[in-house]
């Protein structure tokens, strides 16, 4: 599908830029780097905002970029964010611009987040309809790693002063020209955890001279599996999912050893205790009654996303502004994001810039998935109509 724009931002500032904002896409998805290993992405980035002028910092949080762009005496700030990485996928998308990294492929749409806040920081600096700071952050490693947690602990609010900051996914579920958000949790609090369940190993014929350490996993696979049903109140959400299952070589053999692995999605931190105590009491009881020894390795590594009320509803405004079909979401996902980590620092938002152009598309972290160039356009436009709203010239009105 050919790339579009808003119809409600002037056409040609917008429709001028898409070609080139391809190009460069095509360019990134092409060449994909995994976390914290953005050097060609970071560098590209870096050189094309101090083509256009702007102050560039660059290897905050690893390979994070900033730019700051400047207008006017206004003392506000905003931020606009847009991540880099790529996922550990073999693609099998077919396009043209497939992955030259085998085995690394953008099946989130990031190259396209890249090339959006890049298209917003040239239209920005020619047309500088806002007066104030604008702080367009670049962040590593989103895909797991907590880049953003990374830019925040080297002091990126302190470096940068945000008085709010803003991010934004393609989101396949919606229709391209529609976007959600909501006050609240908008993506879910990400916990990993790890059990090893051990016993001595032995001959599978005589099971009475050893713990069953496969028994033991299997009995943690069941309950695991009861504790948001029994332990969380119904009327609040949560998943809990075992991922993996390790152990055993042969078919004579009871190993000595199994490991399982899962993840625990929750929006609210009470929740998250909650189940976090209730799975190791299972690993406990598991433990004394199979005489094995269980050990729990519990992370979690992200939080909930939770956008503030006032800059939800700017989120949103600034997307019908640009002609998007604009809305509240619903309810939030249960998958994660490490901007979270950005929200805990400042007021903000996140939002979903629908993409979806039927319903064959691929979803996200599929290997078949490919950013559509048609919602380029669109995100140039949120981003900037944000930085023109929460920065206006004096006697200026907002759409």
């Amino acid at each position: 599908m050919q790339a579009s724009f808003p119809d409600t931002v002037t056409q040609t500032a917008i429709a001028d830029l898409l070609p080139d904002l391809v190009a460069l896409r095509h360019d990134l998805h092409a060449h994909p780097e995994l976390a914290f290993a953005e050097h060609r992405t970071a560098g590209i980035v870096a050189r094309a905002l101090t083509e256009l002028g702007l102050e560039v910092h660059t290897g905050i949080g690893g390979t994070g970029v900033v730019g700051v762009l400047r207008n006017g005496t206004g003392q506000g700030s905003i931020g606009l964010r847009a991540d880099m990485d790529a996922l550990p996928i073999v693609e099998a998308s077919g396009v043209a611009h497939t992955s030259t990294a085998h085995g690394v492929h953008h099946g989130c749409g990031h190259d396209g987040h890249t090339s959006m806040l890049l298209g917003a920081a040239r239209h920005l600096a020619r047309t500088r309809r806002f007066n104030g700071t604008v702080n367009l952050i670049f962040q590593p490693a989103e895909e797991g790693r907590g880049g953003a947690r990374a830019m925040v602990q080297e002091g990126l609010f302190e470096r940068f002063p945000c008085d709010a900051v803003y991010a934004l996914h393609n989101w396949p579920d919606l229709a391209l020209g529609s976007a959600q958000t909501r006050a609240g949790p908008i993506m879910a609090a990400a916990d990993r955890f790890d059990i090893s369940v051990r016993g001595r190993g032995g001959h599978a014929a005589q099971p009475h001279r050893t713990p069953d350490a496969i028994l033991a996993a299997g009995e943690l696979v069941t309950q695991l599996h009861t504790l948001v049903s029994r332990r969380i109140d119904p009327t609040r959400s949560a998943v809990l999912s075992i991922t993996r299952i390790e152990g055993g070589q042969s078919h004579n053999v009871l190993p000595a050893s199994v490991t399982l692995t899962g993840t625990v999605r929750s929006f609210d931190a009470d929740v998250q205790d909650t189940l976090e105590a209730a799975l190791r009491q299972v690993a406990q009881g598991v433990a004394l009654g199979s005489g094995t020894q269980i050990d729990v390795d519990y992370v979690r590594y992200y939080p909930a996303t939770v956008n503030s009320a006032a800059e939800s509803e700017m989120a949103l405004a600034a997307a019908n502004a640009v002609g998007l079909a604009a809305s509240v979401a619903p309810a939030p996902a249960f998958t994660s994001e490490d901007f979270a980590f950005m929200l805990q620092r400042r007021p903000g938002a996140y939002l979903w810039l629908g993409q979806r152009r039927d319903e064959h598309d691929a979803p996200l972290h599929h290997p078949s998935y490919d950013f559509n160039d048609a919602v380029l356009g669109h995100g140039v436009a949120w981003f900037c109509a944000l930085a023109e709203r929460a920065l206006p010239i004096a006697g200026s009105a907002a759409d």
